[in-house]
């Protein structure tokens, strides 16, 4: 009789037991299921950029500048880099373009030979005041002489060539206290020359027109 109480005790037990382990385990299967929520993203707050505050700078140039210029390198030049022989500066656009706003003194083109343009000569002398003048061989001794007498006048010299033959006249100029300045083609120019210079400035087809 003992025997069989404890066997009818036990099997309740065991039954409750197993009731309350599965209960135990269906919340945490319906935990698992559930998917987990992403943490909200942090918001960055950007800071506007500080406005850039553009000085305006006014500076009064009061400089002179004497234009001389060597025909004949000057035209050889622009026809190889172009390719035709019809071409010619555009003084119109270029001489604005070398003074940066400084203020011409005078403007001399030499040119060796009979075949001077007529319509070259009127047109710098209207624009510019310039003259054109016809040299008996090379125009580099004329331009050098003439460089020489200007240079107690002007501020700055700009020689519109490429020649490695006006070096020493660069450097005659500089150690005179005259800003020289060298306007060609960087194709044509001679790195001694451009080397020897207080600034280059480069010339390009853009500068030219076609003769029709």
């Amino acid at each position: 009789m003992p025997r069989s109480r404890k066997s009818t005790q036990q099997q309740p037990n065991r039954s409750t037991k197993k009731t309350a382990a599965k209960a135990a385990k269906q919340p945490a299967q319906k935990q698992s299921s559930l998917p987990s929520k992403p943490e909200p993203a942090k918001e960055v707050k950007k800071e506007a950029p500080l406005p850039i505050v553009e000085e305006k700078i006014q500076v009064i140039l009061d400089q002179s500048v004497a234009i001389l210029v060597d025909g004949n390198n000057i035209e050889m030049s622009l026809h190889s880099v172009s390719g035709k022989k019809g071409a010619m500066i555009n003084f119109d656009k270029l001489v604005p373009a070398l003074l940066q706003n400084r203020a011409l003194s005078r403007l001399i083109y030499f040119r060796e030979g009979k075949s001077i343009s007529q319509r070259l000569a009127e047109r710098l002398q209207k624009l510019f005041h310039g003259s054109v003048v016809p040299c008996y061989k090379s125009a580099d001794i004329p331009l050098t002489i003439k460089a020489v007498q200007v240079a107690s006048k002007v501020d700055t010299i700009i020689i519109l060539s490429g020649d490695a033959d006006y070096v020493e006249l660069v450097r005659h100029l500089k150690h005179d206290g005259i800003r020289v300045e060298i306007a060609a083609f960087p194709e044509t120019t001679a790195d001694i020359l451009r080397a020897e210079s207080d600034y280059f400035f480069p010339i390009t087809v853009e500068y030219s027109f076609v003769l029709k």
